[in-house]
């Protein structure tokens, strides 16, 4: 372990969980705030189609991203159990397992995204105006997601081992890399959707570049080695068994949110402007529930690999409650300051209007948003990743889109849409919920619950 990790197996739960999440929170806010650069200048500096065309694409771009990100916090979670257990040897063979995967991921995603990107965004009726941006802007995103994926694949790999910090400080290089490559690209020389897509290329590339380096020059056992770099058949499986109902869950349930937007389309550019920059506001909303989401598998993991259970359990409860409280406080503050917040990113009166619509509904419910996913991180952590799968697909993709093509013919208004959230966050909370109160998950790894 390295003089930056945090010792998540010994000492105060609070203390220690909140100590690794807080670089995680940072890294979180940092990103949302070049997000938030990023978008400022796209949508300052370029036409209104060429922000409408990236930000109502994020459900898309994720079908391919999330499937793959899933399957690398997977290979986390197996790093995490073999290290909170100090197997050394099956430490070192999952961290180049990992490694081994993410640069396979990386050709299926760039082969994904590249081939048939351009083509879902004609089947999600994407305005005829919105098109060419659209598929310029993914077309040359994915032809260099590899940067992506390998930096999360590397940043996995160091969260796992408890070091939290490091991947702070390649994001904030990486994130004034990005806004400074999109106040020259886009505000500058006037690319538009081309100049913010080689913006991001570039600066993920670098913070990967980081990452990597930093896990060749490690001291001890868990340094890379590309000599060690092979397919360990059974570790591979290991990743795959852990991983894939994660890439499953974030690709199928990106499908469902892809269908959301289809409707969200037919209201026209003002719509998707609107709820685009909302997203860009919602993503702090996440901030305590990403930080905390990403803490617990790691935490849970470890501690449970030691046979730590009573203090698996109490971090699972302190972890899970505070996202819903700091989730909750900052639905309330987005609910009072919806329309100034979002006047951010769009001038457009017409477009607020429906961000405002759509923060009015959905924003008191928030702690539901939070206890879902803190909870599908305490199941993760405990090797348990297919139950949060199966749950949010049943009600995050299936319910979802079965309510939004039914409830959008029989009441045509763009806030029928807005009410798909909260029943689907409250009917996946239930499920959760009766799960974590009924079920001995802290033994799982000894046998099958």
């Amino acid at each position: 372990m390295n003089s930056k990790s945090v010792d998540l197996l010994n000492g105060s739960i609070c203390k220690c969980i909140m100590q690794f999440s807080f670089p995680l929170f940072l890294g979180q806010l940092l990103q949302q705030l070049y997000n938030l650069a990023d978008s400022w200048v796209l949508g300052n500096f370029a036409e209104q189609e060429a922000f409408a065309a990236v930000a109502s694409g994020g459900s898309l771009s994720f079908f391919v991203v999330g499937f793959v990100g899933g399957l690398g916090a997977g290979g986390g979670i197996i790093i995490s159990r073999y290290f909170g257990a100090d197997d050394r040897d099956n430490v070192e063979k999952a961290i180049h397992a990992n490694v081994m995967f993410a640069i396979i991921a990386s050709a299926f995603a760039t082969f994904v995204g590249v081939t048939f990107i351009p083509k879902m965004l004609v089947l999600m009726d994407t305005p005829v105006e919105v098109l060419p941006y659209g598929i310029t802007y993914f077309r040359i995103y994915f032809g260099g997601i590899t940067t992506m994926v390998m930096y999360n694949g590397c940043m996995n790999i160091m969260r796992a081992l408890g070091d939290s910090f490091h991947p702070l400080i390649y994001l904030i290089i990486s994130s004034v890399i990005n806004v400074v490559l999109d106040l020259v690209l886009v505000a500058g020389l006037h690319t538009g959707v081309v100049g913010a897509a080689v913006a991001t290329i570039v600066s993920q590339g670098i913070s990967a570049v980081l990452c990597i380096n930093r896990l060749m020059r490690a001291k001890d056992y868990t340094r890379l080695q590309w000599s060690k770099l092979k397919w360990y058949p059974q570790m591979m499986k290991q990743v795959v068994v852990q991983g894939l109902p994660m890439g499953i869950q974030n690709s199928v349930i990106s499908i469902g949110n892809i269908v959301v937007q289809r409707n969200i389309n037919l209201f026209g550019s003002y719509a998707m402007s609107g709820m685009g920059a909302y997203s860009r506001i919602e993503g702090f909303v996440f901030l305590p529930i990403n930080c905390m989401s990403m803490s617990l598998p790691t935490f849970i993991s470890q501690n449970l690999g030691a046979k730590k259970y009573d203090r698996a359990k109490k971090g699972a409860a302190f972890g899970i409650l505070s996202g819903m409280i700091f989730a909750e406080i900052i639905g309330v503050i987005f609910r009072l300051y919806a329309a100034p917040l979002l006047r951010i990113f769009v001038d457009s009166d017409k477009a607020i209007e429906y961000g405002v619509i759509h923060s009015g509904i959905s924003s008191l419910f928030f702690f539901l948003l939070a206890f879902s996913h803190c909870a599908a991180g305490v199941m993760r952590g405990c090797g348990k990743s297919i139950v949060p799968m199966v749950t949010m697909l049943s009600f995050w993709c299936a319910l979802r889109v079965t309510y939004v093509t039914i409830a959008i013919q029989l009441r045509p208004q763009f806030s029928t849409i807005s009410w798909c959230y909260p029943l689907t966050w409250s009917c996946s909370t239930i499920v959760f919920l009766v799960w974590l109160l009924t079920k001995d998950w802290v033994h799982s790894f000894e046998r099958k619950i």
